[in-house]
């Protein structure tokens, strides 16, 4: 599935800190090629640390995640050089960082679990997305660089779609990831279904950050309704037995629905799901 060498090309651009190796990924689930950006810690090819293996976390939209050259409106998460910060403040465990691109035009079809009339999709694809992810994405990642096991070591998130297809992929197939970032997720989508599934949900991810903004819309009424289906979201957790430990909740007073507000809300929600 790489049309690159095993050597991987590697990012060299001045918005990028560390070592990023890029990916050109062909998908057979859905027969097209994206990039996947695998970002390594500091001293991952020291060789005192030949044979360690490191926590991996997946993040959707990956063009967004490392790079303003490839950021939606030049604005980049900037993941990469607050990891390395963490890391290096010992604050959070060295890890890997996995950014998914996402597929463009069809990116809404792929993310959507479910039927949808707002935004309007009749042929959603988010059950194809995790065999993608899973039977494809997670064991290309595996063969390739040294990743630890179990759901404790292994974390997924995104922001908006790629915020409901995370939380879609954790209720379909719990007991794989133990790390979920759920970011201004667009929980109305499909009358609400996503929170629907979550109220009947038990198998929670050992940790979830979830965080949103009370101007996620230009219409204040409109951003009221997202802010309460994140509070609902909360209020199901916290009866599933998610406290403070597990949950972290962030409604931030005038934050609106870009990669700005994620990226300034990052470093608390890695250090929160990765902190040592």
């Amino acid at each position: 599935m790489e049309n690159l060498p095993a050597a991987a090309a590697t990012a060299q651009n001045l918005s990028v800190t560390g070592d990023l190796r890029l990916h050109e990924f062909s998908s057979r689930v859905f027969y097209n090629t994206r990039m996947l950006r695998v970002w390594l810690p500091p001293g991952y090819g020291d060789a005192g640390n030949e044979g360690r293996k490191y926590p991996v976390f997946y993040l959707n939209d990956g063009q967004n995640l490392f790079d303003r050259a490839t950021a939606f409106a030049g604005v980049e998460w900037q993941v990469d050089e607050t990891a390395d910060r963490l890391i290096r403040e010992s604050k959070i465990q060295p890890l890997i960082l996995v950014g998914i691109d996402n597929a463009q035009k069809e990116r809404i079809r792929e993310f959507l679990p479910y039927r949808s009339i707002y935004p309007p999709v009749l042929r959603p694809q988010g059950q194809k997305y995790l065999k993608f992810l899973l039977d494809e994405v997670v064991p290309f990642v595996r063969q390739r660089y040294r990743i630890a096991g179990g759901a404790e070591n292994t974390g997924l998130g995104g922001s908006s779609l790629g915020a409901v297809i995370s939380l879609f992929t954790v209720m379909e197939r719990p007991g794989i990831f133990g790390r979920l970032l759920l970011e201004s997720p667009s929980l109305y989508i499909s009358s609400r279904q996503l929170l629907k599934q979550s109220r009947a949900f038990r198998e929670w991810p050992q940790r979830i950050f979830l965080a949103v903004g009370t101007c996620e819309t230009s219409d204040a009424g409109r951003s009221l309704e997202v802010v309460d289906d994140v509070r609902h979201l909360q209020r199901i957790l916290q009866r599933s037995g998610l406290w403070e430990n597990r949950l972290r909740v962030r409604i931030e007073e005038g934050a609106t629905h870009n990669e700005a507000a994620w990226a300034a809300r990052f470093p608390e929600a890695l250090e929160f799901l990765f902190h040592t």
